[in-house]
């Protein structure tokens, strides 16, 4: 690492592509097969929670989870107030019991945050009216507890007129800081108005946006029969291979018919999740993965997902949250 220069990424460039030549057995093939056990049965958790709310009663949903460098965990996630979605940030000591800290943003919602390695703390959600992305950088752990942000920078819409939105933060490569910084996002657009379909987009310096439709991501959906949206996604490394999960809804308007996918970044293709609850859900939406440190301190997978109404069993709907050591 060069000096005056912090990264912190998923080391996702030059996965997207994968190679033309042909593996029997593709090394990732094992982590993956692994990531299936460790994700897909959510009663053998260490433990979980359905129907996730903060400590004022608000729903946590769309939470991303993360590791709190001051110790603990934090969450973002959106809650409706009136009709109205608002992303709000919570503490935990335990990933389940959730303290509510701040509002953050209103007309807001499917946040994603990142922590920074100069003490910072990146947000990136969905933003209203003209619905787009938007980014909001919080200079230290107070600034974001206090809701104060020191930069500010709303994405205009390329590749669709209507909508683009459901951000990831992929990394944030700071040389030194953030107006002199690379963040790779991945989101959706809002395709011919139509039918949600992946993006990834760069943020440099804090005040200049490009962005690129994702064909990769929408080919490994499509080839399981996927014809509504493909929306929300997120990245993490696991046994030095590079994994996401993925939303998908088989038929478009239908709620009921959203399902979770694993993808795998070295190989370009996506496999469904046999997802298996206590009550015996169906659909899974807004699928989120981060790899921390549980509470016992062992390595785990703490997993976030949306529970539609129209899929959920046995007062399962909202927000579930659950972690699993490895």
């Amino acid at each position: 690492m060069k000096r005056h220069r912090m990264v912190v990424a998923m080391a996702l460039a030059g996965v997207l592509g994968g190679s033309t030549e042909a593996l029997a057995a593709p090394p990732s093939d094992g982590p993956r097969a692994e990531l299936h056990g460790l994700i897909e049965n959510v009663t053998q958790a260490n433990a979980r929670r359905y129907g996730s709310r903060d400590s004022m009663g608000r729903t946590m949903d769309t939470a991303k989870l993360i590791q709190d460098p001051a110790g603990g965990y934090l969450a973002v996630y959106h809650t409706y107030l009136n009709g109205t979605p608002r992303v709000s940030v919570a503490t935990s000591a335990d990933l389940l019991n959730w303290t509510f800290q701040r509002e953050l943003g209103t007309l807001a919602s499917q946040p994603h945050i990142m922590a920074l390695p100069n003490g910072a703390y990146l947000l990136a959600w969905e933003q209203e009216p003209n619905n787009h992305l938007a980014f909001r950088y919080y200079a230290t752990r107070n600034d974001l507890l206090s809701g104060v942000a020191s930069r500010s920078f709303d994405a205009p819409r390329t590749l669709s007129s209507c909508a683009e939105g459901t951000p990831n933060l992929y990394s944030v490569t700071l040389s030194p800081d953030i107006d002199h910084s690379v963040i790779e996002v991945g989101g959706h657009y809002y395709w011919n108005c139509d039918r949600d379909r992946q993006q990834r987009g760069r943020l440099t310096n804090f005040r200049a946006w490009s962005t690129s439709a994702q064909g990769t991501f929408d080919n490994a959906l499509l080839h399981w029969g996927v014809g509504g949206n493909i929306g929300d996604r997120d990245a993490f490394a696991y046994k030095s291979f590079t994994y996401g999960v993925m939303e998908g809804q088989y038929t478009k308007n239908d709620f009921g018919s959203w399902r979770a996918f694993i993808f795998d970044y070295q190989t370009g293709n996506a496999e469904p999740l046999a997802m298996r609850t206590d009550a015996g859900s169906t659909a899974f939406a807004n699928p989120s993965l981060t790899v921390l440190t549980a509470p016992n301190g062992q390595r785990a997978i703490a997993v976030s997902m949306f529970l539609p109404s129209e899929g959920a069993k046995g007062g399962e709907a909202g927000q579930l949250i659950y972690y699993r050591t490895y």
